[in-house]
């Protein structure tokens, strides 16, 4: 065979070649994997010792050889050219093309390749059965399958060992503690080239492994040593080092991790703040029991049936009766009720003796049936209100087509404001699944009358209400075109969330807002839980259906926030009750007046 005959036919099979070495080497089970000898060329190759497998892109070496000799090296002129082969031109042309279409082939494949040898390797599969143990929570399978992956060299990513070190963390044996800080410190002991770095989820396990072993000083070292390189902690961070030292009675420490997570800008919920209420409860910290009843205040609202449990210990407690002035500077109070925007003064506790403690319910004006005090309602900053409208604008910009949005804003500026809005298809389902147009249009009547100048609601429908069997008769055709005469009717595009359309119109144009829709999916979470809630429960307008028809359940005239008087007393409402179907239960704390 001469050298020419020898490389047509190395040319002719690299084609052939590509393919084979594209194809995931590693297709045989995880069990075969882990129970035989990892073949000799994995061990070997130190950057596939600690990575996922992936496809060699360019798996053949360059054979370079003179352009003569090799038709790779064919230019479009050369090809038209007569060959020494024997070959003709066309042919050459033919040749030429595929030879230049194998590289861009190639690469079209490389990514699905590359996802199912990633997904047929070792590392692969192993993942996959983890990922059943953490589903199963069976911490026996997956630490013999961590074991046999330790001994045949298969190599772990951070989502190996997080889905490991939850399985440990969630453990309640000894086993799943000694073993989880085992695979942790081994999982750091790698060298340069195949240490794992540990992320969020792994320092926040080690956290709840640490805070299991009663060690959270460690938990706390953890969420530090987050910080220190450069991850975020998130909430879930400073959980476990919060919790074990509550469980401790190490108020200093507690308060120690809470305001790191001040300065981090990372808010305490109410599970949170309960656990810094009872340490400060039991170590009779009076001041920090005081704060904590305050931030319940100006975060959460409205307390569990749980914390309002705790709340009511407290103030039952001899501690309690023994603190608080008897003389206090009434007018410093009253400036500070007033720069507050009601409802509280943060002056510290008032009184002396035996707290009054009761659970109870509010009258409809909002008077304390068990002490008599009258509720206030709070106040929203008018300025707030225009921040939250211009963020809900730009959010729902981002959500909605821009230029509908935008449409629909200056079609609000020309013809708002309204005194009420209607979430029309809300109300249209209030008794019924199919969507009832007399309902509404009994709504918006009775919205009308609310009106100190006898003007429409704005009714906001979805182009798909406004059509069809939706309307029924012509007589509400009529109705529908009434409405959008008087500027009184917004039909949402087709493929919008009329949601957004509704919930700005009632905001900008500070009016009540008629709809039954608790607005707690996810477009209301994106708004956050600091302003939202409280304008809701000035401004919503539900409904129920009576036998005279629909009745308007309008806001409360006070606020259900914790309350804290201009004498001192205490009013807590709990999430127990709704108001609308049964009676909100609150916890009153008044002292007797001497």
């Amino acid at each position: 065979m001469n050298l020419q005959t020898s490389s047509s036919i190395l040319d002719a099979s690299i084609p052939q070649i590509h393919t084979m070495l594209l194809k995931p080497t590693f297709n045989l089970s995880l069990k075969t994997l882990i129970s035989t000898k990892t073949p000799s060329f994995f061990l070997n190759c130190s950057s596939c010792r600690y990575r996922s497998l992936k496809p060699l892109i360019n798996p053949i070496p360059n054979f370079t050889s003179p352009p003569h000799k090799s038709p790779h090296h064919f230019s479009t002129v050369a090809a038209t050219t007569t060959a020494d082969d024997g070959t003709t031109p066309a042919t050459k042309q033919r040749l030429y093309i595929t030879n230049r279409q194998q590289p861009q082939q190639q690469l079209q494949m490389s990514g699905k390749a590359e996802k199912r040898a990633r997904r047929e390797s070792p590392s692969g599969k192993l993942l996959y059965l983890l990922g059943r143990c953490s589903r199963d929570n069976n911490i026996e399978e997956a630490l013999r399958l961590y074991d046999d992956a330790v001994i045949n060299n298969v190599p772990l990513n951070v989502e190996h060992y997080n889905k490991l070190l939850y399985l440990c963390s969630s453990s309640d044996t000894d086993l799943g503690l000694r073993r989880g800080f085992e695979i942790y410190k081994q999982m750091e002991s790698g060298n340069s080239e195949c240490k794992v770095v540990p992320n969020e989820a792994t320092f926040t396990t080690m956290a709840r492994l640490a805070a299991n072993k009663e060690d959270p000083e460690l938990a706390f070292e953890l969420v530090k040593r987050m910080k220190e390189g450069g991850i975020s902690p998130k909430l879930r961070s400073y959980v476990p080092a919060l919790l074990g030292f509550c469980k401790k009675g190490m108020a200093d420490k507690a308060y120690e991790v809470d305001c790191y997570m001040i300065e981090n800008g990372v808010a305490a919920e109410e599970a949170e703040l309960t656990m810094l209420l009872r340490v400060s409860f039991d170590s009779e910290r009076t001041d920090k029991v005081y704060e904590m009843l305050q931030r319940l205040r100006a975060s959460v609202r409205q307390v569990s049936d749980d914390t309002a449990g705790l709340i009511e210990d407290w103030f039952r407690s001899d501690c309690a009766a023994g603190v608080g002035v008897v003389d206090w500077d009434v007018r410093k109070v009253k400036e500070a009720v007033v720069k507050g925007g009601g409802g509280w003064h943060g002056q510290g506790w008032f009184g002396k003796g035996k707290w009054n403690v009761a659970r109870t319910e509010m009258d409809e004006t909002g008077v304390c049936k068990s002490c008599g005090e009258k509720l206030v309602c709070v106040d929203i900053d008018p300025l707030e209100t225009e921040t939250f409208a211009s963020s809900l604008s730009t959010l729902a910009c981002q959500r909605e087509t821009r230029a509908d949005f935008l449409q629909f804003q200056e079609w609000l500026q020309k013809h708002g404001p309204f005194d009420a809005v209607v979430d029309g298809a809300n109300v249209g389902h209030i008794t019924q699944n199919y969507f009832v147009f007399n309902q509404l249009k009994s709504a918006v009547n009775s919205a009308r009358r609310l009106s100190p100048s006898n003007k429409l609601p704005l009714v906001i429908l979805h182009s798909g209400r406004v059509k069809g069997q939706h309307i029924g008769s012509p007589k509400n055709k009529t109705t529908l075109q009434y409405w959008k005469e008087s500027g009184a009717l917004y039909v949402t595009p087709q493929g919008s969330n009329d949601d957004w359309y509704w919930l700005y119109a009632a905001i900008s144009s500070k009016c009540l807002l008629v709809t039954n829709d608790e607005m707690r999916d996810h477009l209301f979470e994106l708004l956050g839980t600091s302003f939202f809630p409280r304008w809701k429960e000035k401004h919503q307008v539900r409904l129920s259906v009576t036998k005279e028809g629909l009745k308007f359940h309008m806001p409360p005239p006070y606020s259900i926030v914790i309350q804290e008087s201009e004498q001192g007393s205490w009013h807590i409402p709990t999430v127990i009750g709704d108001d609308f179907e049964t009676r909100r239960q609150w916890v009153c704390a008044n002292r007797t007046k001497h």
